[in-house]
């Protein structure tokens, strides 16, 4: 799923496309997409674009006449950008936005359909699909620990929680832990005031350097390698691949559709965490430390 770096770098790259310009026709090829019946699509034509943001991990396109785009691209939603009028591949497209310099393009690869988009008027609808949490770039060190600390959880949990952080997922959290050195098992009312300060840099300083990665990647240009999975990270997607630090195989925990990255070395002294499927399979065979392994 995209998230504050990826989506920043989108925001970023249609700002510099679409502010300006009219929505000619926005184009749905299908029915699942749209999760809004009035305004009508059809009431955006030739409303000019006013502004765009990030909002969590969604994107808020607006509009002139206080009409609002927004779009979530969830798991597998992407955008490309098109010469004007491009067509909609038939697999994966889902919708186009058709100006007068290009079509911005939304596709979904799978054959589930969860990105989402809204067509609001006023920004208290807007608000309405706000989550509610933070921008951690724009908060202090007291604010984060009174939100990390709010609730007793696991710190994978809290830093994916879109009540408490915004914009941060499964991707950037792995990353974020690593740097900080912390186990995503460790719960948030057992860290010192060290460890939280050590996690809120890393926070911080995890996000600014991907979304500058990323806009340095794309160079001016569209986005076009927007993934979870980045050469240059540390521990996500890098399950038995060594550890960049010491060298140590990257370990994981699965659960449902998604996975967490760790080093056990690095982030719990060596001690494995227990993975649902694999340690109940093996029961007592199931290796404790990252030596034994």
């Amino acid at each position: 799923m995209p998230e504050l770096p990826d989506v920043t770098v989108y925001v970023e790259a249609l700002q510099r496309r679409i502010i300006g310009q009219p929505l000619m026709r926005l184009r749905l090829a299908s029915p699942f997409i749209l999760r809004t019946v009035e305004p009508a699509p059809s009431q955006l034509e030739g409303h000019k674009v006013t502004a765009i943001r990030r909002v969590g991990k969604r994107i808020v396109i607006a509009l002139e006449g206080d009409f609002f785009i927004v779009i979530h691209l969830m798991i597998a939603g992407r955008f490309r950008w098109l010469s004007a009028g491009g067509k909609i591949p038939g697999k994966v497209g889902l919708a186009a936005f058709d100006f007068p310099n290009g079509t911005l393009l939304l596709t979904e690869a799978g054959s589930k359909r969860r990105a989402s988009l809204h067509i609001l008027r006023g920004e208290e609808a807007v608000r309405a699909l706000d989550p509610g949490g933070v921008e951690v770039l724009e908060i202090d060190l007291d604010t984060f620990r009174r939100l990390l600390t709010r609730e007793r959880h696991t710190l994978k949990r809290t830093l994916t929680d879109p009540h408490l952080f915004s914009g941060i997922g499964n991707a950037y959290s792995d990353e974020i832990l690593h740097r900080a050195r912390l186990s995503p098992v460790q719960m948030t009312t057992s860290l010192s005031d060290e460890e939280k300060a050590r996690l809120f840099d890393a926070t911080k300083t995890t996000l600014i350097d991907w979304t500058q990665r990323l806009r340095d990647e794309a160079a001016g240009g569209f986005p076009e390698k927007v993934t979870a999975f980045r050469e240059g990270m540390a521990v996500h997607g890098r399950y038995n691949k060594p550890c960049p630090d010491c060298g140590a195989p990257v370990q994981r925990i699965v659960y449902a559709e998604n996975e967490t990255n760790y080093c056990a070395r690095c982030q719990t002294g060596g001690r494995l965490l227990a993975d649902r499927a694999l340690s109940r399979l093996l029961h007592g065979d199931w290796p404790k430390s990252i030596d034994e392994l």
